[in-house]
């Protein structure tokens, strides 16, 4: 009989030495000529002015992400649940057991939805070059 870890470790070799390898036959095809915009800061193919030091950036960018990776692992969350759902009625674990622990998950979710909206986290705030564009069109 042979020894599953042979096949773990096995894999695990295999694993490392595929990413090393396309890092050094990477290394080795690239060119040599380094270009002025992948020396800069930001390789968007913008020359850069001002120092990003000064850049005041909106935190609503970040709220909205934060927000919208909550609620999307939410649904990773919740699907499992969904599919096994039917199956420990079923099973004969009982409604209350089956339903009472996701109504809490969600209940918590909403509860933190609420608080953000209280707080403003969800609530965009328009510039005022943005109201002044709104306000020509009417």
């Amino acid at each position: 009989m042979s020894n599953p870890w042979i096949a773990i470790g096995a894999l695990a070799v295999v694993a490392l030495a595929i990413p090393v390898a396309m890092m050094v036959v990477s290394s080795l095809l690239r060119p040599r000529v380094t270009e002025q915009g992948k020396t800069a800061t930001y390789e968007s193919g913008e020359v850069p002015t001002g120092s990003s030091q000064k850049i005041k950036f909106n935190i609503q960018y970040y709220m909205v992400a934060l927000l919208f990776l909550v609620f999307d692992i939410e649904t990773v969350l919740i699907f499992p649940w969904t599919v096994i759902y039917r199956d420990a009625i079923d099973a004969g674990v009982g409604m209350t057991k089956a339903l009472v622990p996701m109504v809490v998950f969600i209940g918590v979710l909403v509860v933190g939805l609420g608080w953000a909206w209280r707080n403003g986290a969800v609530r965009w705030v328009r510039s005022s070059r943005a109201t002044k564009g709104a306000d020509t069109y009417e």
